[in-house]
Parts: C-alpha cells; sequence; structure tokens
C-alpha cells in the first residue's frame, strides 16, 4: 500500500469530513486490490500470520503448493494447517529463519522457506528520537526447489555410479581371477577324488560340493554387481512391448503358480514399435516382476498394464504386497537396499540402468500396507516435432 497516503490520512484523520470517507476507502480498497494482485502473480508462495501464528494472508501459490482453500484458512494457526512445520521452534529466536521442508500433498514437493518477523513503528514514537519497533507478525516466503534437488540427486548418483564402476573393474580383476583359479584346482582335486576307493571319497566329495557351491554362489554376486552398474551396449530393434511382457510373464509361470498369484493383464493393443534392446528389456521386466512376488503373500495379485500417450509407452506393474514407507521410497534404488530378510538389492538398480540406457523414466506411487505401483516409460521413436502456442517468453 502507498506508505505516503496511508500517512497523510493518518495525520489528518480528525479532519476528514464526512462526505470525503467513501472515497478515501474505494482508495483504500484499490490500493489493497493492486497489492493483492501482484502477490498472486509472483510464483513464490507468500504467507502473512499474526505474532501468534494464525494467518493473516497467503497468495495464489501458497495455496497451490500446500493444496490449501484461502477462505478456509484465514485466522488459522499456520501449524494447524502444515503439519510438521514446528511453528514455535522457528519463531522463538525471533529472527530470520531459514529452513527447507518436503510436503507429498498435493504434490511431492521440496521447498526453501525463510520466516521473517515483521515490525512496525509503534504509536506515537515516529517523531521521536527513540523510535520503538513493535512486533506485529511473521512473513513466510516458499521457493519450490525440487527441480534443482532433484538435479543435484541426480549429479551425485551419477559420481556415484562413475565410482562404482571403477570398483566393478577392479572386482572383475581382483576376485574374478583367482575365482577361477579355485574352480580350476577344485576339478583337479575332483579327478583324483574318482581314484580313490568309494570308502574315503564319501566325505570328501560332500566338502568339495560345499566349496563348488560357494565358489559358484560368490561368481553369481559378482556377476550381479557388475550386472547393475556396467554400461551394456544396446543392440536395439523393432520390438512390440506387449509381446516382452507377455513372454517375461510366461518365463516365470512355474513361480506363478507355485506361489497362487494371479497375474492380470491388461495390454493395450494398439501400441506403437518401439527400438528396444529385447534382451535387456525382458531382463528389466524380470526384475520387476519377482521384485513383485516376493513382495506379496501366497495368492496375491500383480496387475500388469501398458498404455501409450503421445511421448511414452508406459508399463505398469501394481502388486497388492504391503508397498514401502516413505523413507525407504528414496533408498530403494541404491546398490544391496533392500526391505526383504534375503535379496541382493541390486534387482531395481538394474531396472533403473536399462530403463536409463533405453532413454526412459521409472515412477515409484507406494500405499503403505496395499500395494506398490512402479511405472517404467519408454519414450516412442521418430517423434515429430511440434509448434508450441505462441505467447510471453
Amino acid at each position: 500500500m502507498n506508505s505516503g497516503f496511508l500517512d497523510k490520512l493518518i495525520e489528518r484523520i480528525g479532519r476528514v469530513r464526512p462526505e470525503e470517507v467513501q472515497s478515501y476507502l474505494l482508495r483504500l480498497a484499490d490500493e489493497k486490490g493492486f497489492l493483492e494482485t501482484i502477490f498472486n502473480a509472483i510464483h513464490e508462495g507468500v504467507i502473512v500470520t499474526d505474532v501468534q501464528g494464525r494467518i493473516n494472508y497467503l497468495n495464489r501459490a501458497a495455496c497451490e503448493i500446500f493444496g490449501l482453500e484461502r477462505e478456509n484458512c484465514m485466522a488459522q494457526p499456520l501449524q494447524d494447517r502444515l503439519r510438521g512445520l514446528e511453528w514455535s521452534k522457528l519463531v522463538e529466536a525471533e529472527k530470520v529463519v531459514s529452513r527447507d521442508m518436503e510436503v507429498f500433498y498435493p504434490q511431492h514437493r521440496f521447498l526453501n522457506f525463510y520466516v521473517v518477523p515483521l515490525s512496525l513503528d509503534a504509536p506515537g514514537t515516529k517523531r521521536s528520537k527513540t523510535v520503538v519497533q513493535e512486533m506485529v507478525g511473521y512473513a513466510v516466503i516458499l521457493r519450490d526447489i525440487t527441480e534443482t534437488r532433484r538435479s543435484t540427486e541426480e549429479t551425485i548418483q551419477s559420481e556415484k555410479l562413475t565410482a562404482l564402476t571403477l570398483l566393478a573393474a577392479g572386482v572383475a580383476h581382483e576376485i574374478g581371477n583367482p575365482l577361477n583359479s579355485l574352480h580350476i584346482h577344485l576339478q583337479l582335486m575332483d579327478r583324483k577324488l574318482r581314484k580313490l576307493p568309494q570308502a574315503q571319497r564319501a566325505d570328501l566329495e560332500t566338502t568339495l560340493a560345499v566349496a563348488r557351491d560357494e565358489i559358484t554362489r560368490l561368481d553369481s554376486i559378482v556377476q550381479q554387481f557388475l550386472g547393475a552398474i556396467r554400461p551394456a551396449r544396446i543392440e536395439a530393434r523393432l520390438e512390440n512391448v506387449n509381446d516382452l511382457v507377455s513372454e517375461s510373464v510366461a518365463f516365470l509361470k512355474p513361480e506363478i503358480d507355485d506361489r497362487s498369484i494371479l497375474v492380470e493383464q491388461e495390454l493395450r493393443n494398439d501400441l506403437p514399435l518401439l527400438d528396444v534392446d529385447r534382451n535387456q528389456l525382458k531382463q528389466a521386466f524380470y526384475n520387476v516382476i519377482k521384485n513383485a512376488f516376493q513382495a506379496m503373500r501366497t495368492g496375491g495379485i500383480l496387475r500388469v498394464r501398458t498404455d501409450v500417450d503421445d511421448q511414452w509407452v508406459s508399463i505398469e506393474f501394481a502388486d497388492s504386497g504391503g508397498g514401502i514407507t516413505t523413507e525407504d521410497m528414496s533408498k530403494i534404488f541404491e546398490p544391496y537396499f533392500t526391505t526383504k530378510a534375503s535379496g541382493s538389492g541390486l534387482g531395481l538398480l538394474i531396472v533403473r540402468r536399462i530403463v536409463r540406457e533405453h532413454g526412459g523414466e521409472i515412477d515409484l506411487a507406494s500405499d503403505l500396507g496395499k500395494g506398490l505401483t512402479l511405472t517404467i516409460r519408454l519414450p516412442l521413436r521418430n517423434q515429430r516435432a511440434r509448434m508450441l502456442e505462441a505467447g510471453p517468453r
């Protein structure tokens, strides 16, 4: 509001004639509407509270960020509308406080906000030598940093994968070669055992079998680790994604029958062909399906659905397991992280690598206690350029 106009009005408030009041009120309303238009036009959220933390004003961006309706929030405590804000701790020092926060409704976002104490000159002190400041409330400024944070996380993940790739080269050399040597020596021992009498061979053959199984298991762990992080050459050909999904489900039919799991397939019949590596994509589907099986009890339901829009072909896997917590959602693609009692924790890491090498992306949605939905999106081939609507730059 124009402080000059308001100051002049306050100075001569006692001399204002009754017939002038309406014009002054209209001008004040115009000033207020002008300021609200400005605040609603900016992208940052703005919330103003009184000293007790009750909402006096919030702009359109703040309402959209938190899914609030302005009329229902006025005069309400801010901490009641934003659970987890810890308002009393933020304002106890009565100074500017800057923090980051994560919100899950109506969209999953990361925000940076700062709380600024608001003070005005106390009445009667403006013209004195000592001006007394009186606290009148707080301003909360909100900025969406979701994209910045995601970009930072992707950079960190890229650096982690680079480090793991270098580690993988060392693993292949330092562990792979001794494993091959051990395997050869076990074969030599097996040949010598065959020349011994049967009575002397029994215990040694059992010991030899245990050693051979452990070497095989260790070799399998090394290969899984290498497969999860090592860049693979994509041999892309035109494929029907529905066929790859059906073949993956058919391949796992023995495990499906053993667990009495119902697999419902809703495959859209007009999917376009995609340039994909058939074997790698099937490996990704195997891992997602097996992961879903392990999350469900006997008799669970797995729904597999394919769809297409103007950018992506999507493959959705929705299980009826227990889902995962919000805390675990951010760790699910990390190496060796698993929520199961047994498992390597590399399955979904392999899935993400394969999907990214195809230029795709993965979405996760968890309903704790009811199930997890994992969606793989693969880009359409030969997409045409399209003109955007003309508008401000």
